[in-house]
């Protein structure tokens, strides 16, 4: 209860504050005149046809604005909308529509568990079939994927370029390959090597859901890599996100070490058709993430219509331990893509 009356006080003092300060958004950016979804506040949720049926997957829209859509695609594999939540802070003010969307099997969709729908083909499909219920097209679309999202972004990309006005792809590389091989180089020579022989002891025990891997992980891996703060300061949107994941979905496809992939993604590699995407791309790294920013900054090269962002005090979540950098350039991308300007 207590929480619940904090909660609303700091609401009604946000709101008072706004009503306080001068617009900065459009008017038609809150009205929502001839719109299906105004009765619940923006939300949707869309039948999608499976290989195993259907099923229903949840939907979010924030906002209005005829040529700037943003569709964000979450990372995991199997983890929530929930963590996007910072983007409330930002694209408002800057006039962004966007939607929430939980993947399904992740936190208000439906979640069977039948281990042939956890493939990346039948996820591509799935965005097709969101895009479509919600009218998103050439003319406003754009896609963000952090982490695994970044995954199904760019697979999205490679089959259906012709929907897409502009693409993100946020603290993802287009090869585990590569990504293994960063860890395995780079991040993991860094750490304890006692601590690390620990880690790895448990991974192979299949002990990761023992409570002492992640006391181990969080300080030498997680506060350095995933979010930069100490835990205990973790945004509730991120704690929320974390402790919503399916656990199902994320080791069938990441595997269970926190320390690279093992999953069914373990071959994925897209860096040899990264260059034959043409619609306007931002890659955003972060210099403390786990996904090597300068691999991330090549990969913004090969595309012809690229552009790459750094975070230089940013890690794997840079939306929130290096937030001004992150939403300033991601911002500045889709205007200028709107506003036709070259990226390069």
């Amino acid at each position: 209860m207590r929480r619940l009356l904090t909660a609303a006080l700091l609401a009604f003092a946000a709101f008072c504050a706004h009503a306080a300060s001068p617009a900065t958004t459009s008017p038609s950016y809150f009205d929502n005149t001839g719109r299906d979804d105004v009765l619940s506040g923006g939300q949707k949720s869309i039948v999608v046809d499976t290989p195993k049926g259907k099923f229903r997957v949840w939907t979010k829209r924030v906002g209005n604005n005829p040529t700037i859509k943003v569709l964000l695609l979450h990372g995991g594999p199997g983890a929530t909308h929930e963590y996007f939540e910072a983007f409330d802070s930002y694209f408002p003010g800057a006039g962004i529509e966007y939607y929430y969307y939980d993947q399904l099997g992740s936190a208000f969709s439906d979640k069977p568990t039948d281990p042939s729908l956890w493939e990346i083909p039948r996820f591509v499909d799935e965005v097709e079939q969101v895009r479509k219920a919600l009218h998103l097209d050439k003319d406003n679309f754009f896609l963000l994927g952090h982490s695994w999202g970044g995954v199904l972004a760019i697979e999205y990309a490679l089959k259906y370029p012709q929907h897409l006005k502009g693409l993100v792809i946020s603290n993802m590389m287009d090869s585990i390959p590569a990504y293994n091989a960063y860890a395995s180089k780079v991040l993991m020579p860094s750490m304890d090597p006692k601590k690390l022989a620990e880690v790895k002891r448990l991974e192979a025990e299949h002990k990761t859901q023992d409570p002492a891997y992640m006391a181990i992980l969080m300080p030498m891996h997680y506060e350095k890599h995933i979010l930069r703060m100490p835990a205990a300061q973790w945004p509730e949107p991120v704690e929320r996100a974390f402790g919503h994941i399916n656990e199902q979905i994320y080791v069938s496809m990441q595997g269970p070490s926190e320390l690279g992939a093992s999953g069914k993604l373990l071959h994925w590699d897209r860096s040899q058709a990264l260059k034959t995407i043409k619609v306007p791309t931002l890659v955003i790294g972060a210099q403390y993430d786990t996904m090597d920013p300068k691999y991330m900054e090549a990969m913004a090269k090969k595309m012809p219509n690229g552009r790459f962002l750094l975070c230089p005090q940013g890690s794997h979540l840079a939306m929130y331990d290096d937030q001004k950098t992150y939403f300033t350039g991601l911002i500045g991308f889709l205007k200028d893509v709107d506003a036709g300007k070259p990226l390069k």
